[in-house]
């Protein structure tokens, strides 16, 4: 095996696959001499420009290239013309609510509207989980620090996030718990809802019993025997929502494991099923090529209010729009926004951009919906959570233990990451290098995704690893 990989034709420096004596694991050589002030291209595209002449054969980072991007870019629309691949929708087995909607899990989820009550809704669950799991699949609470002292959009968006996981299908039954004085109270959170099933969501005010332990386990018990009704059967795959993330990017995470997400993009797509893709900062640098796969000019001008959005709240709050890369992913060999971005859209395969999500909005669209929200890791899966994804593909090269509520499936980008951390990875696209095709990679990668659909359980889920976090851009009272 070569130790040096080239990804493009165009591309003047190569990744290297095995450490050397002067290029790190994952970093960047020069195929050739660059002058100062010359692009750097990688994937095909300009990942930035050299700050001093660098000969062939040389280490390229951070100490010698800089990113190119600036500022608000103007944007054109260009219609797309490309045709769109069909195929017949296959099945798993699922859970089919009396609303319609499907669930890939059958569990029981306590919701607290205000953190005063996270000890309580934890002690809930530990208790509940006890007596009332084997019902169902299991018994989860999730935790905040929001809903009260918040004021306008800030407690809008906790309130869109709560109201997203109470009405998430993955939940066979919910307990919504408040305390009772707290500004998203019941009565102010319920209406958010919608049309909610009285017999699947129910609510417990703990200012209002005596004991909120013994009342919230009567619920749950009365939810968990509903639950145990409920069973398995065969639902199509367009009827499937999955979200696309990457946490703790390395150089090999745009060449193996996003790539092999983008093949499953396609894959959704021409079965008619649903993909969201956020994380909207890890966008800059490569907007335009998600701009080009927008099915209309409507798509397209909300894609551009989407970047442009966001970096107008970076520049509201006075921080640099364009630095990016964590040192988790400048130690990998990521140096500019412009690389972490044009190996961050890989997810998003070829498939066309079919709808642009506000925060806290519910996926509706077939094909690839773009989601506005930050690339925090545990921000971002729960917002893909409460838009209605059912498992979550996450990919990382770093490694990371984080879970969402959902199925969350861990793609490691390289092998030694798998071998390393066996209880944080399910699948390793690492064998991409390893002379792997990735059509049988991504074969493999679809019947995993169809078998947890089915009840396989992830790493995640085995081993309780399940967050949320609400974004938050306003004033604490």
């Amino acid at each position: 095996m070569e130790k040096f990989f080239k990804i493009s034709p165009k591309d003047n420096v190569a990744v290297a696959v095995e450490a050397t004596e002067t290029i790190p694991f994952g970093h960047k050589k020069a195929l050739g001499d660059i002058r100062q002030g010359e692009n750097i291209i990688k994937y095909g595209y300009a990942i930035g420009h050299a700050t001093s002449d660098i000969k062939a054969g040389e280490h390229v980072h951070t100490h010698n290239l800089k990113t190119n991007l600036s500022g608000i870019v103007e944007y054109a629309y260009q219609e797309n013309h490309s045709a769109d691949l069909k195929k017949p929708a296959l099945t798993f087995d699922g859970y089919l609510r009396k609303n319609g909607k499907v669930g890939i899990r059958n569990e029981i989820w306590i919701i607290p509207t205000v953190g005063c009550v996270n000890n309580t809704v934890e002690l809930l669950q530990k208790e509940a989980q006890q007596k009332y799991g084997s019902l169902c699949d299991g018994v989860y609470c999730f935790t905040h620090p929001y809903g009260c002292s918040q004021m306008g959009e800030d407690q809008g968006y906790t309130q869109k996030i709560l109201a997203g996981l109470v009405n998430h299908p993955n939940a066979a039954g919910v307990l919504v718990v408040g305390l009772g004085c707290e500004n998203n109270n019941i009565d102010v959170f319920r209406p958010l809802l919608g049309d909610y099933d009285p017999e699947r969501v129910r609510f417990l005010v703990t200012q209002n019993v005596q004991d909120e332990i013994a009342a919230g386990l009567k619920i749950i018990g009365e939810l968990a025997q509903q639950a145990s009704k409920d069973k398995r059967q065969p639902i199509s795959t367009d009827r499937l929502i999955i979200g696309l993330k990457c946490g703790g990017s390395d150089a090999f995470s745009g060449i193996t494991a996003n790539p092999l997400c983008g093949k499953i993009t396609d894959e959704m797509s021409a079965r008619g099923g649903s993909v969201i893709l956020t994380e909207v900062p890890e966008m800059f640098g490569a907007e335009t090529i998600l701009m080009k796969r927008a099915t209309d000019a409507r798509t397209f001008n909300e894609i551009v209010g989407m970047i442009n959005g966001f970096k107008e709240y970076y520049t509201a709050h006075q921080q640099v729009i364009y630095e990016n890369p964590s040192p988790g992913n400048k130690a990998g060999g990521i140096t500019t926004l412009e690389e972490k971005s044009l190996g961050c859209i890989q997810k998003g395969g070829q498939a066309k951009v079919t709808a642009v999500l506000k925060y806290g909005d519910t996926c509706g669209e077939k094909g690839l919906n773009l989601l506005t929200g930050p690339g925090n890791d545990i921000v971002s899966t729960t917002n893909m959570t409460a838009a209605g994804a059912h498992l979550i593909l996450f990919t990382t090269g770093r490694g990371t233990p984080l879970g969402a509520p959902v199925p969350t499936i861990k793609i490691a980008s390289n092998s030694e990451l798998a071998k390393r951390k066996p209880g944080w990875i399910d699948y390793k696209a690492g064998k991409l290098l390893e002379n792997t095709k990735i059509e049988d990679s991504a074969k493999e990668l679809w019947q995993l995704i169809l078998d947890v659909a089915s009840g396989q359980k992830t790493q995640n889920e085995e081993h309780g690893y399940r967050e949320i976090a609400i974004f938050k851009d306003g004033v604490t009272l």
